[in-house]
């Protein structure tokens, strides 16, 4: 079980990485705050923004505060998969003078991989990467190797530029853990970011953790209790973004055309775990999987052509679920008093009461007024009418 003394050590732990990463990155938060999270709950990321925002900065200063082996992979539409996971080569043996193969392993035996603008690789290149972010081994050849632990996939796309980019299948994109929206720095942090860049371009950060501390830490997080109420919340929420489920909401069902798998159940409790060690807590809350839901879920769901018309975003969906969810718990919570069979109104006003009522209303209603009497030419004209047109 984890005590005070684990949970102190976390805490300064991850103090100290977050003081080394502001040392290179200005503002963003949010995002530096999802990344380690992900980090230390062993999930891939996927850093979504405009270029220049600091997505590769970001992932550079966290190779230097973790300690880790960190390998760079520039996507292109000419990028191969053996270029990704390596192959085998022809190698001559000096002594003997025979050939034989050798591999030669490619850039993903790293721990830290920074897949800049993924989008831009080919399906073909793009499936290199799933066993290798899924299971965390590289087949080439009909030979499985196991990658070094921790290992983690940051991957950067830009949103706005579609020449010449791919975009990611749904297997992929279900194993990133969050999908974090990076978006441009306010005015004071803009100033912040140019007078630093003044000084040097390369990143400054020192060593914080390396990666044994880093397992250590997910083992820490793992042994966080999780209420069972709090867990089929999560589970329900995961389940409501699916339209014919039976926990969905009317958001869902109006809005989603498929729902997140249950890889986001698994990712929304493993980071609300780190959540609540984080702000110093020994159990998962509410709030925990609320704030989490946006990064885990907002890149799982489809929406239908409904809410493309609306400009409905994915995060509006999920706060209209979270809402409603929210509700209905309350009401739950509360003791309904059943209603009787006949209410007090309906005693009140019998059945014989309102056709007396009608009877009065048709009593009182104004009778109709005669018609005015028409002139020949009007009839006249009315009957040539009827006979270009017919009768109606």
């Amino acid at each position: 079980m984890v005590n005070e003394k684990d949970v102190a050590q976390f805490s300064e732990q991850c103090k100290n990485i977050f003081a080394q990463v502001e040392r290179d990155v200005i503002g963003q938060k949010e995002v530096v705050e999802g990344t380690i999270i992900a980090m230390i709950a062993g999930g891939n990321v996927l850093l979504e923004g405009v270029p220049g925002v600091g997505k590769t900065r970001l992932v550079r200063s966290l190779g230097r505060v973790f300690d880790l082996p960190f390998s760079r992979i520039q996507f292109t539409p000419d990028l191969m998969p053996a270029d990704v996971t390596g192959t085998n080569i022809i190698v001559k043996d000096e002594k003997s003078g025979n050939s034989k193969f050798e591999f030669q392993p490619g850039p993903i035996f790293s721990n830290i991989i920074l897949a800049d603008e993924i989008n831009r690789a080919t399906p073909k290149t793009q499936s290199a990467l799933l066993e290798a972010m899924q299971e965390h081994t590289v087949t080439v050849m009909g030979v499985s190797r196991k990658l070094n632990e921790p290992f983690f996939v940051l991957a950067t796309q830009n949103p706005i530029e579609q020449d010449g980019t791919y975009p990611l299948p749904e297997a992929q994109m279900d194993r990133f853990m969050f999908k974090l929206i990076v978006y441009n720095p306010s005015l004071d942090e803009l100033m912040d970011i140019v007078n630093m860049t003044q000084k040097t371009m390369a990143e400054v950060a020192e060593a914080a953790c390396n990666g044994e501390q880093l397992l250590r830490m997910r083992q820490t997080a793992n042994q966080i209790l999780v209420a069972e109420e709090v867990m089929r919340y999560a589970m329900t929420l995961c389940s409501a973004t699916h339209p014919d489920s039976e926990c969905a909401t009317a958001a869902s069902k109006k809005y989603v055309r498929l729902g997140a798998s249950p890889r986001a159940g698994q990712a929304l409790i493993s980071a609300a775990k780190v959540k609540a060690l984080l702000n110093g807590r020994f159990n998962v809350s509410y709030n925990d999987v609320n704030e989490l839901a946006f990064p885990v879920l907002r890149h799982r769901m489809k929406m239908n052509f409904e809410a493309i018309a609306e400009r409905v975003s994915a995060d509006k969906v999920i706060e209209m679920i979270i809402e409603e969810l929210g509700k209905k718990n309350k009401i739950g919570s509360e003791k309904v008093r059943p209603m009787p069979e006949t209410s007090e109104f309906a005693q009140s006003t019998p059945a014989d009461e309102t056709s007396v009522a009608e009877e009065s209303t048709n009593e009182t209603a104004p009778a109709a007024q005669d018609p005015v009497p028409q002139s020949d030419e009007e009839v006249g004209s009315k009957k040539s009418k009827r006979k270009l047109f017919g009768r109606k």
